[in-house]
């Protein structure tokens, strides 16, 4: 078994509140939840406007699956025009490690 996850940290574009900030936020995870079948949250920045960190994980039967997806996500989060990525991080692990 293998288990990934990845890590964004976010600017985000023209938002001025907390509140403008969520309404970014909500639909981008339930996309990226919807589309790709992951776990997500908004794992950092919780107080900042401007910025956050969300986090992506799955569960997989082999690497190479793992990878696939987790790229994908990458490609799909990077390619947004309202937000500017600004760090990925990334990591896999299988269970026996």
């Amino acid at each position: 078994m293998w288990i990934g996850w990845i890590e964004f940290d976010i600017l985000l574009g023209d938002v001025h509140s907390l509140k403008e900030k969520r309404s970014v936020v909500r639909p981008l995870l339930a996309e990226l939840k919807r589309r790709f079948e992951v776990s997500v949250a908004e794992v950092g920045d919780h107080s900042q406007y401007r910025r956050t960190q969300l986090g992506a994980g799955l569960v997989a039967a082999d690497r190479p699956h793992l990878i696939e997806v987790l790229t994908a996500v990458e490609r799909f989060v990077a390619g947004l025009p309202e937000i500017e990525l600004l760090s990925v991080r990334q990591r896999e692990l299988h269970s026996e490690d």
